[in-house]
């Protein structure tokens, strides 16, 4: 390692106008080279930091040129002579030596910030063990630039996890929460926040006291603060047991310091300290139950909203998950105006994407359970503000619109006005259901599915727009949940339309694509195809005939199902498809009477005898429908059928269902009953 540079060297360089700054290419060479001296190679270390920071196409630049490697390579050049001196006893100025440290950590976490291409690049390059040694340095200024690069690194999906069931690994976090240093400390919440993530992990931590030295840690700077206030989310998240431990006597008044910090001078620890009690408080619902505090909670986010920067980003991700399924929380939000004034951000546009997705999702949920909350947000455009961003060029603003839309739909008065289906709106659903991403398809498929419930006449113009076409297409994908999410909105499409509509349909579908949906891998794709085709024989004479067209052979797949499948809910479908072929004529009631009774009197191994008798209610539900339709009155057959019936024993088992303790087996059983003409007592 050259040792001529000046110990007198400056940390930070001077700014440099944009005719002067060094060629990158030229920077790495010279990061590669050995000829060149120690204040030079720590000059270009200083450039390639300056250019690079907050500068993405510059970091792209330089990753092309392979400068992460060169400068990892400094790093552990510097980082092994230093270890080497340490080790060998030797006393002395190793400012220059530092220095080169100190910029060579301090570029890497430039390349990892915000930047997953860099952290990708830093990792593969080695540099984590390196950085990881430097904190033990006896240098504190090494100490902090090694913790800094490792934080930033920390915020990254990338990074690895870091494994709490190792004994040595958990004594290294300690010792780095316990740490004076700010930041060193500051990476130990930092490793917690990213690593984290399931119950036994959180009782690992915990039982180490992890969450006493986290709470310690609120009394810290703001770098400890922070980092501490992120980390505690994560370890009470879900875990109604350690919230209690916070609100007991050990830790008590924790929690009230971090109300106290929602009114912090820092935007980023309020924005952190509410995202806390937010996660307290879905965790453990019965604590914040106070309406002022709610209030000032969603108040405090819509302000840092207008944040300008990563705080403004990520406030609507926190006011969602404030208000999202929770009823009292969006009335508050409702009377508190949210809706306009999330719109208002919309108008003023244009908004980064991130902060755009947040925007569309807080929306989603707003509008997820209340009625006035939708009639608010479109009678603000808020149609026009989600026809837009379904537009966008960002695939995950596209699908948080389509959250928003699918949310909004579930308006009965909007649906019914047929608001939803016009081309502005189902052209581009329909081009974002052919989208490479898949969860942009999935999101897409179930704005779809809401929409296509649409009691008029409307239907016939996602139809004509394509749509028909590409959910038939997509039944057909290799992936499952493609598969699942076309057979919901196909299923929702098919409901309550008129015969032509039904036979457009099936036609385009085909009886051989519905049996083999029938008989899909996946239980959750063969409900919701059994599910179609009982939308599909509800009604008319004429729509019953579709299953009973080619032999029957949609017809025997159904009842293939109902003899063997496992999964109560693909029983139930399937039962409720012969319900409603019962409800047709006699020659559809003996197809069915074949299918669900017993050949021979007591034989109590029929489909009926097994259904009336199931643990689930949803199952007798069904099978009592399909025996009341079989029975109805004013047929040829019925009473032949109800012969057989009683002499099959049903009758008793009818008798039991009176005192059934769901409401609806008892409503069906009595109207069975009175069908076969047996005293309901």
């Amino acid at each position: 390692m050259p040792t001529s540079a000046s110990s007198s060297a400056p940390i930070a360089s001077s700014s440099v106008s944009a005719q002067s700054r060094p060629v990158p290419q030229d920077l790495v060479g010279r990061l590669s080279s050995s000829a060149i001296s120690h204040e030079a190679k720590l000059k270009a270390l200083r450039d390639i930091k300056n250019q690079i920071i907050g500068n993405r196409t510059k970091k792209l630049s330089f990753l092309k040129l392979g400068a992460v490697p060169s400068v990892v390579g400094v790093l552990a050049s510097a980082t092994a002579t230093a270890t080497s001196r340490i080790g060998c006893g030797f006393i002395g100025d190793d400012h220059d030596l530092d220095s080169i440290i100190i910029q060579s950590a301090a570029a890497v976490g430039s390349f990892a910030c915000g930047f997953d291409a860099g952290v990708q690049a830093v990792l593969d390059a080695g540099a984590l063990p390196i950085l990881f040694s430097l904190v033990s340095h006896p240098n504190e200024k090494v100490v902090d630039a090694g913790a800094r690069s490792l934080r930033l690194i920390y915020q990254s999906k990338l990074a690895p996890k870091f494994d709490f069931f190792q004994d040595q690994n958990i004594h290294f976090l300690l010792s780095l929460l316990n740490s004076e240093n700010e930041n060193v400390s500051g990476l130990g919440a930092s490793i917690v926040t990213h690593s984290c993530e399931t119950k036994v992990e959180q009782n690992v931590l915990e039982d180490a006291g992890v969450l006493k030295k986290l709470i310690s840690l609120l009394a810290g700077s703001m770098i400890q603060r922070d980092a501490s206030l992120e980390s505690l989310a994560t370890l009470l998240k879900e875990n109604p047991a350690a919230i209690l431990k916070i609100l007991g006597t050990e830790h008590r008044g924790a929690l009230d310091v971090v109300t106290e910090l929602t009114r912090d001078k820092y935007p980023r620890t309020r924005l952190l300290a509410c995202m806390c009690l937010i996660v307290v408080r879905n965790s453990y619902p019965s604590y914040l139950q106070d309406v002022r505090t709610k209030t000032q909670l969603i108040a405090i986010l819509l302000e840092l909203l207008d944040d300008a920067g990563q705080v403004g980003d990520e406030a609507p991700y926190a006011l969602s998950s404030l208000i999202a399924g929770k009823e009292d929380m969006q009335k508050l939000a409702f009377e508190d105006r949210v809706a306009e004034k999330l719109c208002k951000h919309l108008e003023k546009g244009p908004l980064q994407a991130r902060r755009l997705q947040g925007i569309f999702l807080a929306l989603a949920d707003l509008c997820s359970l209340l009625e006035c909350c939708r009639s608010r947000f479109l009678s603000l455009k808020g149609l026009q503000f989600i026809t837009n961003a379904l537009t966008n060029d960002n695939a995950d603003v596209q699908a948080a619109a389509c959250i928003c839309l699918r949310n909004v739909a579930r308006s009965v008065k909007n649906l019914s006005a047929g608001i939803f289906m016009n081309e502005p709106v189902i052209i581009p659903l329909v081009h974002l259901i052919c989208d490479a991403s898949t969860s942009v398809q999935v999101a897409a498929l179930d704005a779809i599915s809401n929409i296509v419930v649409d009691f008029m006449t409307h239907k016939t113009t996602f139809i004509q727009c394509g749509g028909l076409k590409q959910l038939v297409q997509l039944s057909k994908s290799m992936d499952s949940t493609i598969r699942l999410h076309s057979l919901w909105a196909l299923k929702n499409l098919m409901f309550l339309v008129d015969d032509r509509c039904k036979e457009t349909i099936f036609a385009e579908l085909t009886q051989s694509t519905l049996r083999s949906l029938i008989r899909d891998p996946e239980a959750a794709v063969q409900e919701q195809a059994l599910a179609l085709v009982r939308n599909i024989v509800d009604g008319s004479v004429e729509c019953i005939e579709f299953i009973l067209a080619d032999d029957a052979l949609l017809f025997h797949e159904v009842v293939r199902q109902l003899q063997c499948a496992s999964k109560t809910e693909v029983l139930v479908q399937g039962m409720y498809v012969l319900s409603n072929v019962a409800s047709g004529t006699e020659l559809h009631k003996e197809a069915v009477m074949t299918q669900l009774l017993p050949v021979r009197p007591g034989d109590n191994q029929s489909i009926m005898f097994k259904f009336l008798q199931s643990d689930d209610s949803r199952l007798r539900t069904a099978a009592l429908w399909a025996l009341v339709n079989l029975c109805l009155p004013n047929f040829p057959g019925t009473y032949r059928r109800v012969l057989s019936i009683r002499n099959a024993g049903i009758s008793s088992h009818l008798k039991n269902m009176l005192h059934d303790p769901c409401l609806d087996v008892k409503l069906r059983a009595r109207t069975a009953l009175a069908q076969l003409l047996i005293p309901d007592a």
